[in-house]
């Protein structure tokens, strides 16, 4: 993690408490541990001081093995402040793990990173700890996010596009008997909402797409891609109820020269509205239940914290 390089420079208004006692020339106690401060002026480097307001409104300079960033040094799992990845064994208890993004949909380029998703379910003996367990893993370095099992089912039930794709994947790397239940229940996931998640985040996302233009000029050509990637995915959901990933042929050629600006922006927003209206047709001929089965998703939730109760 970044708070564990000891050259990562801390910013203005960081709350610490101070990790030694500060002595004085004459071997005094000036500041002792423990105490209560602000950064309120950061170094160049690591190798100098921070200015520091102490509780009681005192001005100390302090080097960084010095002090402790405060909401760690608070923290009952790490009692001494040392900042560390409090949660690196839970990946242990990731039982769900596929590729999305860019290799999942088929639309990879040679330097494209491979994006790994999933959920974890934890001991129960976790649960009821003070230290509880976090919605997310996330390992930026190794491009991978795991969601809490009864996070990742609540997105799912409110059609989260990601946790969808998660869903129907084709790139499954690692699945237990008991994620794959959970694969087998998919369906419940499909509802009209599609169309309340898929066509609202890709109209405000155009939006932000049409400032940044007019501000800056330029238009990130992936991220629109992908955005009309998400309408057409969309518009297949609510018609087959099913979660189509990897993109038909008959539309990879023209995603691809969008990403690679080959495309006019007024092609590409034509196109959207264009798919916009399809979107609404799909929604009004749609067979899909309006909202996803919730009884279902939950008897399975109660199922899996029992199964880790009694495992």
């Amino acid at each position: 993690m970044t708070l564990n390089n000891p050259h990562y420079i801390l910013s203005p208004g960081t709350q610490i408490v101070t990790a030694t006692d500060i002595t004085q020339p004459d071997g005094s106690i000036a500041v002792i541990r423990g105490a209560v401060g602000v950064v309120i002026k950061s170094p160049s480097d690591h190798r100098h001081a921070y200015r520091i307001r102490l509780i009681d409104g005192t001005e100390v300079s302090l080097k960084r093995h010095e002090i402790a960033i405060k909401k760690h040094y608070q923290n009952p799992r790490d009692p001494n402040g040392n900042e560390t990845d409090q949660h690196a064994d839970l990946y242990d208890y990731v039982i769900y793990r596929c590729v999305v993004g860019s290799r999942a949909y088929g639309l990879d380029s040679a330097d494209s990173d491979t994006d790994l998703r999933g959920f974890y379910l934890p001991p129960t003996a976790r649960y009821w700890s003070i230290y509880g367990v976090p919605e997310q893993l996330v390992n930026e370095e190794r491009e991978e996010c795991y969601w809490e099992i009864q996070k990742f089912i609540m997105l799912a039930l409110k059609a989260n596009p990601n946790i969808l794709e998660c869903l129907y994947t084709p790139l499954v790397e690692h699945v237990t008997p008991l994620a794959q239940e959970l694969l087998d229940l998919r369906e419940i996931f499909v509802s009209k909402m599609i169309y309340q998640t898929y066509n609202g985040y890709v109209m405000s996302q155009f939006k932000k797409l049409n400032k940044h233009l007019e501000k800056h000029g330029s238009i990130r050509w992936k991220h629109a891609m992908h955005l009309i990637r998400l309408l057409i995915s969309g518009i297949d959901g609510l018609e087959t109820g099913v979660i189509p990933v990897q993109v038909p042929d008959a539309y990879r050629d023209q995603l691809l020269a969008i990403r690679d600006g080959k495309t006019p922006w007024e092609e590409v927003n034509q196109w959207r509205l264009d798919l916009h209206h399809d979107f609404d047709a799909a929604f009004n001929a749609s067979q899909l239940p309006d909202r996803p089965d919730y009884e279902r998703a939950n008897e399975f939730l109660i199922a899996a914290r029992r199964a880790a109760l009694e495992g």
